[in-house]
């Protein structure tokens, strides 16, 4: 095997690539990253069993086909390092060296056969949905924040991905819930497909992310029956799904909330910045007093002192003071579009709803704490 490239162009693909990889393996094949040159294509492959990153690149120069497995993080690191846009040559020497050099850099990299690298490839029957990749993304972003570290709960550890239907509309839904906060958000289709549930892993929701940043390109989903894969362009994410049943989330989201706050986002956000200055634990929570026409902030901690903030606001009820974690709200507030954030309460102890007015497919739940 022997190709040259440009360094920007590979660094992209590994630097997605050592990202998959975990960073302690009792398998040594699973720390490298498969290439191979065949068909006038460089491909690259990472895998950790549970999640594939393929992609194919066309964009280099082939002298002699072939593969290789490699350090990926060794591979990346090099890589990173070199001066931008600098033409790069692999040349395999032998099985177990890959010679790569850079104008007055030389580098030999240990390499393991190829034979024992796992098989990636999957049989995904169907059309699969076509989404486009920046709707996904703002999908994605907006869930993920309420996904849970439970692992004793592990159906809670990624985002719950199925259709639904709204006045005669069908949707590509996510939901994500850590049983203190949820989040919703969905993707209008253009016609009903086949389409099995499933949840999808943290890891493969923030690798996923990482692909999608540049949202030039429409992605399509393709389900099985233990994997899901997502395709953008020349790349590939195959990842396992999680083997669980996901909670009806829909009897937790308020549908009578009938006290009505509104206040600008981004100033209720720096405010509880500002507020929690205080408070060295951020689970002692922020303490918001609603009134009429405006909103006060307190957090008061027993190790370091209190702080108070004042926002203007409207409010529609008789007052009411609610207790919240404050790391929860600030995400939340921080995936609202629209200048305003809305809140529907009922009362200090039952679920909060939080809706965008700029996006009417998205929606959050947030429970209060006793503060």
């Amino acid at each position: 095997m022997q190709f040259q490239i440009k360094r920007d162009v590979l660094l992209k693909s590994l630097a997605i690539a050592h990202n998959i990889i975990e960073r302690k393996n009792t398998l040594p094949i699973l720390s490298n990253v498969l290439l191979k040159v065949q068909d006038k294509k460089l491909i690259v492959v990472a895998t950790d069993l549970d999640l594939v990153y393929f992609e194919e690149i066309s964009n280099f120069k082939i002298v002699k086909d072939g593969s290789t497995t490699t350090s990926a993080t060794v591979l990346y690191d090099i890589l990173r390092k070199l001066p931008s846009n600098l033409d790069v040559e692999f040349n395999l020497q032998d099985e177990n060296k890959l010679n790569i050099s850079a104008e007055n850099s030389k580098f030999n990299l240990l390499c393991l056969p190829v034979d024992n690298f796992p098989n990636f490839m999957e049989d995904f029957k169907g059309n699969g949905i076509a989404l486009h990749s920046e709707k996904l993304l703002n999908l994605l972003n907006k869930t993920r924040i309420s996904m849970s570290n439970d692992e004793t709960r592990h159906y809670l550890n990624g985002i719950y991905v199925h259709l639904t239907e709204s006045n005669k509309k069908s949707y590509l839904t996510g939901v994500a819930t850590d049983s203190h906060r949820l989040s919703s958000s969905s993707i209008p289709l253009e016609k009903i497909q086949d389409f099995k549930p499933f949840i999808l892993p943290k890891k493969a929701v923030f690798q996923l992310c990482n692909l999608l940043q540049d949202g030039k390109e429409n992605v399509l989903l393709n389900s099985g029956d233990s994997k899901i894969q997502f395709k953008i362009g020349n790349s590939r994410i195959i990842s396992k799904i999680i083997d669980g049943k996901f909670p009806d989330y829909k009897k937790v989201v308020p549908q009578s909330n009938n006290k009505t706050l509104t206040v600008n986002a981004k100033d209720l956000i720096h405010s509880i910045e500002r507020v929690i200055t205080v408070s060295i634990d951020r689970k002692e929570g922020v303490k918001i007093a609603l009134k009429k026409d405006q909103i006060q902030l307190f957090v008061n901690s027993t190790s370091s002192g209190d702080g108070l903030e004042t926002l203007k606001a409207n409010y529609n009820a008789e007052n009411l003071t609610v207790g919240f974690n404050s790391r929860y709200l600030l995400d939340i507030a921080s995936e609202i579009e629209n200048e305003k954030l809305t809140m529907n309460l009922n009362d200090s102890i039952s679920p909060v709803l939080i809706q965008d007015d700029s996006d009417k497919q998205s929606y959050f739940v947030i429970m209060p704490m006793k503060i």
